[in-house]
């Protein structure tokens, strides 16, 4: 069970192709819950684009942790890596069979990036959320803040770490 009423979650895992499908469902039952279902294809898109790009260029190892948070109008989706190598966009031939990740992040997106973060990486995007109510834009804390843990569990047979928080 998922419980992550404020408005905050995140999934620790590694990025392996059985994994990644498991942390797609995962992201579209919590905007389910969260009420933001308009978000669920262009979350779930973003959120397997870059956890390819963690599978498929990552070092040394393909842990990451996908971060989903909503702050006033915007739904945030990060993904945090132990590679310190900053992806870029390029541009892929058209015979190409991959390489167009970051550009479908860019066309997909509100507002996306890169940052350095400690030994690694943070890519992130934006999608706009505009069915938050204003009484739970008051309650929500920034998501840069620290958060205290509600709730940590294994997923039954697998290597997935779910943490979310309670406000207030």
């Amino acid at each position: 069970m998922i419980r992550q009423p404020s408005r905050h979650c995140t999934v620790e895992l590694q990025a392996v192709p059985a994994r990644i499908g498991h942390v797609r469902r995962i992201v579209s039952a919590q905007l389910r819950y969260w009420r933001l279902d308009a978000l669920i294809d262009p979350a779930a898109l973003g959120v397997t684009e870059l956890l390819a790009n963690v599978h498929r260029h990552a070092r040394p190892s393909k842990q990451c942790t996908v971060e989903l948070c909503v702050l006033l109008d915007q739904l945030t989706v990060s993904v945090h890596d132990e590679d310190p190598r900053l992806p870029r966009i390029r541009v892929a031939e058209s015979w190409e069979t991959c390489g167009r990740g970051l550009a479908l992040i860019a066309a997909l997106s509100e507002s996306w990036g890169v940052r350095p973060d400690g030994s690694g990486k943070v890519v992130w995007f934006t999608l706009p959320a505009l069915t938050t109510a204003p009484e739970e834009v008051r309650a929500v804390r920034g998501c840069g803040e620290p958060l205290p843990q509600e709730d940590a569990r294994t997923a039954a047979g697998s290597h997935i770490r779910i943490r979310g928080t309670k406000v207030g």
